[in-house]
């Protein structure tokens, strides 16, 4: 009994001594460092090894997952970041952090370093000299201290060579995004991530999923961080009936992290995450009505998310149906046979290609393409409701519901624990010959064709068929809707003739072609991932849209969400700058409602294109530009004032400009995008706009002002107000 003490006594002070030096090398990290960038959108590093501990964490949902880690790999050490933007970013204190990254890997003052030019300059602006990475760099290692890298695959060689270099006492600074090359690389399996390749087996991956900022722009650097961001303390922390609310709250959002995350095979924490699955039970079927809340129904969240987790890993025809799969994406009206349907491919548009067949929820089908396609990329979908809801605080359904995979063979398995739409994904350049694929094993679904599916087949048997989601196809555009608001949908022709009206539109404004290689698609959803509607592929609405995407008198009278999410796809960054992202989507909204829309007598398609934005109260106080990027609605009346005054030929032609740049010209930052955009509108015009972007308060160069001066001043009559 007493050695037993010893024991525990002598592992408590191990970790006591672990956590010690653990916040001793953070301290040294973040010496000088108060906040940091936060480019682009960065992901979660998952910590599940004793020698990574978390340096700097971001929110994911109501709790948080480190966007910076940092351990030790046998004499060596490492520090982890969860976006490529970090080896570039230059403001804030990230520089900071950079150098001192740097400094404590290598534990020295002055090494030496190999990283990409970017990080160079910035490594020697904070006194470290540092070479440009070379291509033969696996073979040099032993030449430098430090090594920094971003997310570039890497070859056996290379892995071997890092962690070589490391287990010397080398260090490395890495960088990467999971969701981001999960995209890039249609969904392999995360074990392949280039960083975890060679972190994995000691304790560190990229994660899945998305971290919002924990001050505006940037992440705190200040705050230290719970223990139960690593998986093992939050295992400990779970049966802790002494644990506050916070801390279990905080540990099963690490422990839904892991179980999303760790790859099937591991013998490490998945045997215990199975144990606890198995020790409770739950009510696991959320719905708009009782959706399952973080901090209140934090374990059924857990189970829900590791039951997802383990069906993925499932052979097909070991998957069930999951219970949620009834509350959506819903089941059939009424029985129905499977039954085989062969889809006709046409290469001409690629994506995700739909095919009126529809996967019950744990039935498995069979999938048959030529054998001469088979390996060459294209993949089975079954759902077209891809938003993961893992981050938000409330689910209304469970929070991943689609599979896909690789069709590697003529014939491929498939099964959803969830069932849906069935899809064929064609990437591009795969063939220019159209071909059958062959589905087995589904039941139709409701699918009207452009130019192609028969009205009056469609009125008397089609759009009655039993699967629970309905599609309507044109070669421009594709909804996705749930059946029940196509049922008395008598002339979807007149419907779709529209919506091709509103794409080549668009398409018009951004001049671009009316061809599209890949049709844009609408998905509705009983929730999404962020905001009321978001863009993307597909653009997904909630459930209500639905009736604007699909009855015509509706669509003529004009949607503003559904243009403004179709405007944000056709956004070129070149001429979007910081505070403009959700306005210059709205030149697309306001275009099409203009160009083809019938729009109620008095209005403009929302009340603040002609209402009060605050102009006048914004004028008196100094036209603050950091006040223009936070009003979108206001920031739109100063595009307005051009269109009124000039028509919307001078924004096709500038955007034409845009997209003939070459590289070299096109502007590198939002300076440079902002003096571009005053200098060709006031050419393409022939009025000088300096003194009116100045009147905005939109910040501009001497030099940009300077090189228009040659053309007579303009301002809106009665600009600014008085």
């Amino acid at each position: 009994m007493l050695n037993r003490i010893v024991i525990v006594l002598f592992l408590i002070l191990l970790v006591a001594q672990a956590l010690a030096d653990d916040n001793a090398d953070r301290a040294i990290l973040l010496e000088g460092v108060h906040e940091i960038d936060s480019p682009g959108v960065p992901g979660p590093l998952l910590i599940f090894g004793n020698q990574t501990f978390p340096v700097i964490a971001g929110k994911l949902g109501k709790e948080r997952a480190c966007v910076v880690a940092a351990g030790r790999l046998g004499r060596g050490r490492f520090v982890a970041f969860g976006h490529e933007g970090y080896l570039r970013a230059t403001g804030h204190d990230t520089p900071k952090l950079l150098a001192n990254s740097v400094r404590w890997v290598s534990k020295k003052s002055d090494p030496h370093v190999f990283a990409p030019k970017e990080t160079v300059i910035t490594l020697a602006h904070n006194g470290i000299k540092a070479s440009p990475t070379p291509v033969n760099w696996a073979a040099k290692l032993d030449e430098v201290d430090v090594i920094c890298l971003g997310q570039e695959p890497l070859s056996l060689e290379q892995i071997s060579a890092i962690q070589s270099h490391m287990k010397k006492g080398g260090g490395v600074i890495i960088t990467g995004l999971a969701w981001g090359w999960l995209q890039i690389t249609k969904n392999k399996p995360l074990i392949e991530h280039p960083g975890n390749q060679i972190f994995m087996k000691y304790g560190l991956m990229w994660a899945d999923g998305y971290l919002e900022d924990t001050t505006p722009d940037a992440f705190d650097a200040t705050v230290l961080y719970p223990e139960s961001l690593r998986v093992q303390s939050a295992l400990q922390i779970i049966p802790n009936k002494d644990a506050n609310a916070q801390a279990k709250s905080q540990s099963f959002s690490t422990l839904m992290l892991a179980a999303r995350t760790l790859p099937a095979n591991d013998i490490i924490i998945r045997p215990t995450l199975r144990r606890i699955a198995s020790e409770h039970t739950a009510n696991l079927v959320p719905t708009p009505q009782h959706p399952l809340i973080s901090g209140k129904d934090d374990l059924a969240r857990f189970l829900l998310t590791y039951n997802i987790a383990e069906e993925k890993t499932l052979a097909p025809d070991h998957v069930k149906a999951n219970p949620a799969a009834a509350q959506f994406p819903g089941l059939p009206d009424r029985p129905a046979k499977h039954r085989l349907i062969s889809v006709n491919i046409n290469p001409d548009t690629t994506g995700w290609k739909s095919t009126g067949a529809y996967a019950l929820p744990g039935q498995t089908i069979s999938v048959l393409i030529p054998g001469n396609l088979k390996g060459k990329g294209l993949r089975v979908q079954i759902g077209c409701h891809t938003d993961t809801l893992y981050h938000k605080d409330q689910w209304k359904r469970a929070p991943d519901i689609v599979v896909s995979q690789n069709l590697d063979n003529t014939k491929t398995i498939a099964a959803s624990a969830f069932g849906g739409p069935v899809y064929i994904i064609l990437p591009d350049g795969v063939t220019t010959e159209p071909f059958t694929a062959t589905i087995d094993g589904v039941i139709d679904a409701p699918l009207f064709v452009l130019d192609k599916t028969d009205p009056d087949q469609w009125k008397s048997t089609i759009r009655l068929a039993p699967a629970p989601w309905a599609e309507l196809v044109t070669d421009k555009v594709i909804l996705s809707v749930p059946s029940s608001s196509i049922r008395n949908l008598d002339d979807p022709e007149a419907l779709l003739r529209f919506w091709d009206q509103i794409l080549d539109t668009a398409a018009d404004l951004a001049t671009i072609s009316h061809t599209r290689k890949r049709p844009q698609r609408y998905a509705a959803d009983v929730q999404i991932s962020a905001g009321y509607m978001h863009s993307g592929y597909p653009i997904m609405t909630h459930l209500d849209a639905a009736a604007d995407m699909t009855q015509l008198e509706k669509l003529r009278k004009g949607s503003w969400g559904l243009f403004h999410e179709l405007g944000h796809n056709h956004q070129a960054p070149d001429w979007t700058f910081d505070g403009t992202v959700e306005v210059t989507c709205n030149l697309f909204t306001l275009y099409i409602l203009d160009t083809i829309c019938e729009l109620p007598a008095g209005t403009a398609g929302h009340e603040a294109v002609r209402g009060d934005v605050g102009l006048v109260d914004y004028i008196k106080s100094g036209s603050p530009f950091d006040q223009w990027k936070r009003k979108p609605f206001l920031a739109l009346r100063m595009y307005i004032q051009i269109q009124d005054a000039f028509g919307w030929e001078p924004f096709k032609t500038v955007f034409a400009q845009y997209r003939a740049l070459p590289a070299n010209e096109r502007p590198k930052n939002d300076d440079e995008k902002r003096d571009q955009w005053l200098v060709r509108l006031s050419r393409v015009v022939g009025r000088n706009l300096g003194p009116f972007f100045e009147a905005w308060g939109v910040p501009t160069s001497e030099m940009a002002r300077s090189s228009i001066q040659d053309l007579p001043e303009w301002m809106p009559d009665g600009f600014p107000p008085n």
